[in-house]
């Protein structure tokens, strides 16, 4: 087979890239797969992408990001490279941090079915258990209720896929009970990657509190640093960090810079701006806990699966999606109650004063983590396309 994955992929910025990453290397290898074209954005200099090249995988930027004619672009190179089926690794703002492109990339499904392509879907959020005002998407009830309606319509042309996989079971439930849908399925995020097991000491000294991704709108630094200044008075013995790891989400910019601004004061707040694929594991590994500071969810958390794969224990908010991946896939953490600095502070405090359930969470959420590789979640995709195959015909 040939395969076409639309997916960001880095040194692309955009979101999911990492997902994207880790997933089409897995198809490297199969004895089924021939070829694996890696249908990603453009960059300033498209040369970067270099860095990441496999034999077996062409990356091939096609598309700009925040462009209204990404659609129209996907389906010209479709045309020319006549895949076997197509993958599409999507959220709703994977094609653009405006409404409007972001909208009309996600015609792309169905551009496929009129191409007699089979595709299928990994979607990792929907619209419905997304609220909408703290991710910076609306900012009235009137603006709510307008892009809930949009996003319904959105969802509708997903579904146009040949097969749509969602990696949370509320999902599955919302997608067949409101649309009807025949051609959703539940499928596993996946695991990255699993280094060797990296222990941290029993007897902390220095701890390093680690939030990673896109900050500004649901994703927030401030919690977790005002919760480090209560931890330094409760623990003047310990050495406390906070690295916000990451950059600004695009609806927020100027964000981390703000946070730079505000907490100019505390030397012990680490900054790391943009991390490049090469140096995830140092970020995890560096970490003590790896924190959420989330005010809502878009989905099942990579970082999640993250976390497990290097051994961290997560403290969590108390958010029904995040409370359900973490019971569902085997994850284990510490929770407290959402943008409150000194519950936080609390949850971080119950696994420093208790070393044995630290490192019970840690063991548990490594093990959850080697529940599924990418490589087996790769042939579950390959079953299914062939299955696919013949509609082609």
């Amino acid at each position: 087979m040939k395969l076409a994955f639309i997916t960001p992929y880095p040194p692309s910025q955009v979101t999911l890239n990492e997902y994207g990453y880790h997933l089409t290397r897995s198809f490297i290898g199969k004895k089924e797969v021939d070829k694996i074209f890696i249908l990603t954005n453009h960059l300033e200099d498209d040369r970067e992408y270099s860095r990441y090249a496999e034999e077996g995988l062409d990356i091939i930027p096609c598309w700009d990001f925040d462009s209204w004619f990404t659609v129209l672009k996907l389906r010209k190179k479709l045309k020319e490279l006549q895949p076997d089926a197509v993958i599409l690794n999507l959220q709703f703002m994977t094609f653009g941090s405006g409404k409007i492109p972001a909208a009309l990339g996600l015609l792309t499904p169905w551009m496929c079915k009129l191409l007699q392509i089979p595709s299928v879907v990994i979607l990792h959020n929907i619209t419905e258990t997304v609220k909408l005002d703290t991710i910076g998407m609306a900012d009235s009830k009137f603006k709510g209720n307008l892009f809930l309606w949009i996003g319904e319509q959105l969802t509708k042309f997903i579904l146009k896929a040949d097969l749509v996989g969602v990696t949370i079971s509320q999902y599955v439930t919302i997608l067949k009970e409101k649309y009807q849908a025949k051609n959703v399925v539940l499928l596993p995020h996946g695991n990255f990657e699993l280094p060797e097991r990296n222990y941290l000491p029993e007897n902390l000294k220095e701890i390093n509190l680690m939030a990673f991704g896109k900050f500004g709108t649901y994703k927030k630094a401030e919690v977790m640093i005002d919760a480090m200044e209560i931890l330094e008075k409760k623990y003047p013995d310990l050495k406390f960090k906070s690295t916000v790891a990451g950059t600004d989400n695009p609806n927020v910019k100027g964000y981390i810079d703000s946070l730079k601004a505000k907490y100019s004061h505390l030397p012990n707040v680490e900054y790391t701006g943009y991390i490049p694929e090469e140096m995830v594991s140092k970020i995890f590994w560096d970490s003590t806990f790896v924190i959420f500071p989330y005010t809502t969810t878009t989905g099942s958390s990579g970082i999640l699966h993250q976390a497990g794969s290097y051994g961290r224990a997560c403290i969590l908010p108390k958010i029904d999606d995040l409370e359900r991946v973490v019971d569902e896939e085997g994850y284990g953490g510490a929770f407290f109650e959402t943008d409150n600095a000194e519950s936080l502070a609390e949850a971080v405090s119950s696994l420093i004063d208790d070393p044995e359930e630290r490192k019970r969470i840690e063991d548990q959420n490594f093990k959850a983590a080697k529940g599924l590789p990418m490589g087996e979640l790769a042939q579950w995709y390959l079953s299914h396309i062939q299955k696919l195959l013949p509609k082609k015909k």
